[in-house]
C-alpha cells in the first residue's frame, strides 16, 4: 500500500512537470498538448524500457507493472460517473431535437466508421496478407481517437478479464492511437478551421489569429476568468461536496463488484460476460433514476461530477503513457500506421458530409469541426475547436454537442465491447460487417429524422 502512495506521487509529480513544461516551452502551447501527455511522455523516458537499458536512473519493472493496472482501474469510476446527473430533458422547439438527434447519430456513424476501419485492417493483415493480427486488432482505432487515453484502458481491462495475454499490448496500442489521435486532431482542426476562414465557411470567426492566449497556455491568470468548480450542494458542518460525490461515484463501483463477482460465482449466464465497467455504468443509472424519483438531484452537481471524472482522467493519461510498452507497440507499427491514418481521412470526410447535408445553413462548418475535435481526441477537444471557431458560444452548436455527445457515450462503449467479443469468437469479419450494417441502417435513420422531424 505504501509503495501505491509513492507512485501516485511519483504520478503526480510528472503532472506537475507537465504543467510547468507547457507553461515554458510556446511548441506545446502552439500544439495545444495537454499536460497529462507531457508528464506521461517524460514518464515513459525513464522507464525500464527506455532509460532503464542506457541507465540506472528509471523506476522499476515492479513500478511499470502497478501503475500499467492504473488506467484499466481507472476506466471503472470514470465511465461510471458518466450517467450521474444526466439531464435529456429538451425544452426548445422541434428543431433543437432535430439537430441533436442527427448530431448523435453522425457520432454513431463516426464510431461504427472507427471500429469498421480498424477491424477492415485486421482483415486485410489476417486474410489477404497471411500476417496475423492478435484477433481484437482494431478496436483501437475508436478506443483512441474517441474514447482517448482513459478509454484505452477499457480495452485493457475487457481483454484483462477475458484472460487475454496480450491485453497490455492492445492497451498501449490504444494509448498510442489516442496520442496521434488527440495532437493530430488539434493540427489538423486548426489547420481546417484557418482554411475555412479564408474561404468563408466560418460563421462567427473572420480572422484566424484570434486565438486566445489562454487557451494556448491552458490556465487565467487574471482571477476573475476563473470559472467556479460547481456549487456547493452540501454543507462541510455535514460532509464535504466533492467528498460526498465521490463517495457516490466510488459506492456503485464496489456495489457493481460485489454484484459482479457474486454472478461468477454462481456462473449466472451472460450477466456473469459482462465488464465491470458496463456494468457500473447500469447501476450508476438505476442509482440516479432513484435519485431523482426522490428528488434529491439537488444534491448532484453535474461540474463537479465532471471535475472528479478529468481528475481520474488526468491519472489514467499520465499512467498509460508512462507504462506505455514500447517494444510491443513498435511491433504492430505498420498496421498502427495504416489505420491511424485511413482513420483521420474517414472520420473528418464523414462528419463533414453529413454536417454539410443536414446543417447546410445551420453552421455546418462548426458542428463539423466541434465533432471532429471529439472523435479524434476527447470531449474537450471538440469544445477546443469550436471555441476557437465561436469564443462565446454565441451559436447553438454546444449545445446540441453536448447532448448529442451524451447519448454515444452510453452506447458507444458497449458497441466496442461486443465488438471485441465478436472478434475473439469469429475473427475481424464479423465486428467489420456489424459496424458496416449499423453505418448504413444509421444513415438511414438520420434521413428519416430529416424528413419526418
Amino acid at each position: 500500500m505504501q509503495e501505491f502512495f509513492y507512485i501516485l506521487c511519483y504520478l503526480s509529480f510528472l503532472l506537475i512537470l507537465g504543467v510547468i513544461i507547457k507553461s515554458r516551452f510556446k511548441i506545446f502551447q502552439e500544439l495545444f498538448i495537454p499536460s497529462s501527455i507531457i508528464g506521461g511522455i517524460i514518464g515513459l523516458f525513464f522507464s525500464p524500457e527506455v532509460m532503464g537499458r542506457i541507465s540506472i536512473f528509471s523506476i522499476s519493472n515492479e513500478w511499470i507493472k502497478t501503475i500499467s493496472l492504473l488506467p484499466s482501474l481507472l476506466i471503472v469510476p470514470i465511465i461510471a460517473s458518466v450517467p450521474l446527473g444526466m439531464d435529456f430533458k429538451i425544452k426548445n422547439s422541434k428543431g433543437e431535437v432535430k439537430d441533436i438527434l442527427i448530431t448523435s447519430f453522425i457520432l454513431f456513424i463516426v464510431t461504427f466508421l472507427q471500429l469498421g476501419v480498424g477491424y477492415f485492417v485486421n482483415f486485410i493483415y489476417t486474410y489477404i496478407l497471411k500476417k496475423e493480427l492478435y484477433s481484437a486488432f482494431g478496436a483501437e482505432l475508436n478506443t483512441g481517437f474517441a474514447g482517448g487515453h482513459g478509454t484505452a484502458g477499457m480495452i485493457g481491462k475487457t481483454l484483462q478479464e477475458m484472460n487475454m495475454e496480450y491485453w497490455n499490448t492492445a492497451q498501449g496500442i490504444a494509448v498510442t492511437t489516442a496520442t496521434f489521435g488527440l495532437v493530430g486532431g488539434i493540427l489538423l482542426g486548426i489547420f481546417l478551421i484557418n482554411r475555412a476562414c479564408r474561404k468563408g465557411e466560418t460563421a462567427l470567426l473572420k480572422s484566424p489569429s484570434n486565438i486566445p492566449s489562454e487557451l494556448k497556455r491552458g490556465y487565467y491568470q487574471d482571477i476573475s476568468k476563473q470559472s467556479s468548480l460547481g456549487r456547493e450542494t452540501m454543507l462541510s458542518s455535514s460532509i464535504d461536496t466533492l467528498a460526498f460525490h465521490i463517495a457516490i461515484i466510488f459506492s456503485v463501483c464496489g456495489l457493481s463488484y460485489i454484484i459482479l463477482n457474486t454472478v461468477k460465482k454462481y456462473k449466472i449466464p451472460i450477466i456473469s460476460s459482462i465488464s465491470i465497467w458496463a456494468l457500473a455504468m447500469i447501476i450508476m443509472m438505476i442509482v440516479w433514476q432513484i435519485m431523482k424519483k426522490m428528488r434529491l438531484e439537488w444534491c448532484v452537481d453535474v461540474k463537479i461530477k465532471s471535475r472528479i471524472s478529468a481528475l481520474f482522467t488526468e491519472f489514467a493519461i499520465v499512467s498509460a503513457i508512462t507504462s506505455l510498452p514500447i517494444k510491443a507497440v513498435f511491433t504492430y507499427f505498420f498496421p498502427i500506421l495504416i489505420m491511424i491514418i485511413l482513420g483521420f481521412i474517414t472520420t473528418w470526410y464523414c462528419i463533414r458530409y453529413y454536417s454539410y447535408k443536414y446543417f447546410k445553413n445551420n453552421y455546418p462548418f462548426e458542428r463539423a469541426i466541434s465533432m471532429a475535435g471529439t472523435s479524434f481526441g476527447v470531449f474537450l477537444t471538440g469544445i477546443l475547436l469550436l471555441k476557437i471557431c465561436d469564443p462565446d458560444f454565441s451559436s447553438p452548436v454546444l449545445g446540441d454537442y453536448s447532448l448529442g455527445f451524451s447519448l454515444t457515450a452510453l452506447i458507444g462503449p458497449l458497441l466496442i465491447i461486443l465488438s471485441i467479443s465478436l472478434s475473439i469468437g469469429y475473427g475481424p469479419l464479423i465486428p467489420l460487417l456489424l459496424n458496416t450494417i449499423l453505418l448504413l441502417i444509421s444513415s438511414f435513420i438520420i434521413k428519416r429524422i430529416d424528413i419526418s422531424i
